[in-house]
């Protein structure tokens, strides 16, 4: 039996009048990859921001490998690692200073952590500028050191929204495809928010959200199919008009 990785359900968050989650409830099995699609303003980041503990939802659970993020948050945030939409990364400091305090707060020790950050830099090609100021990189280069933070304490779940943001079409390919490694190598599960629908078109799953609710949940073809449609893209229209 496959291992449910994420458990959302009944999910609702609201602002004042404007229901941002109106009871969603999804799951994601291990090494599954799934796409997060809508237009902007639909939801995901509300989503994200539950997922990850900085909101708390009005109704609705959410479990990380069985662990209840309203009863047992930390424990269920150490299975986590999370790509935000914004940089998050201090422009002063290094790269390794940047994976140095993020690993700082999961207590990896000092020779677990540089063995684990030159491996997750190597692998995103960013072995030999440890010590560069991050402020010297590329926009894709910044997002490939957050990519290696979020994997410093080996998380069971990889957490994106809208990672692409401001990069330019190889460095999107790029990112990408190493996620999709990712998911294939090490058996991780990933969610990634998106409103582009190429992103999602490689996902084992794409849940559509638009305002507050899924419209649908399933794999690929089987959207195209139950919506009448010939593309992902089309299907996406249809249901977010």
């Amino acid at each position: 039996m496959t291992n449910i990785i994420l458990n959302v359900k009944d999910l609702s968050k609201s602002y004042g009048k404007i229901k941002a989650l109106d009871n969603i409830s999804f799951n994601i099995k291990e090494a599954e990859y799934v796409s997060l699609l809508g237009p902007n303003g639909a939801g995901k980041t509300t989503l994200f921001q539950i997922l990850t503990g900085l909101f708390v939802s009005d109704e609705g659970n959410v479990e990380i490998i069985n662990f209840d993020m309203r009863n047992n948050a930390i424990k269920a945030l150490a299975h986590i690692g999370v790509v935000f939409q914004q940089i998050t990364l201090d422009m002063d400091l290094s790269i390794i200073e940047n994976l140095r305090f993020h690993s700082n707060l999961h207590g990896i020790n000092n020779k677990d952590f540089m063995n684990r950050a030159k491996s997750e830099l190597e692998q995103v090609n960013l072995g030999d500028r440890i010590n560069d100021k991050v402020r010297s990189l590329s926009g894709g280069q910044k997002r490939r050191v957050e990519l290696a933070r979020s994997l410093i304490h080996n998380p069971k779940l990889l957490l994106l929204d809208e990672p692409t943001v401001g990069l330019d079409p190889q460095s999107r390919r790029d990112l990408l495809e190493y996620v999709l490694k990712l998911k294939n190598e090490r058996k991780m599960s990933v969610l990634w928010a998106t409103h582009l629908v190429d992103e999602a078109e490689k996902s084992d799953k794409v849940i559509i959200l638009n305002k507050g609710k899924i419209i649908q949940n399933n794999v690929p073809d089987k959207i195209i199919s139950d919506t009448n449609t010939k593309t992902l893209h089309d299907a996406f229209v249809s249901q977010t008009k």
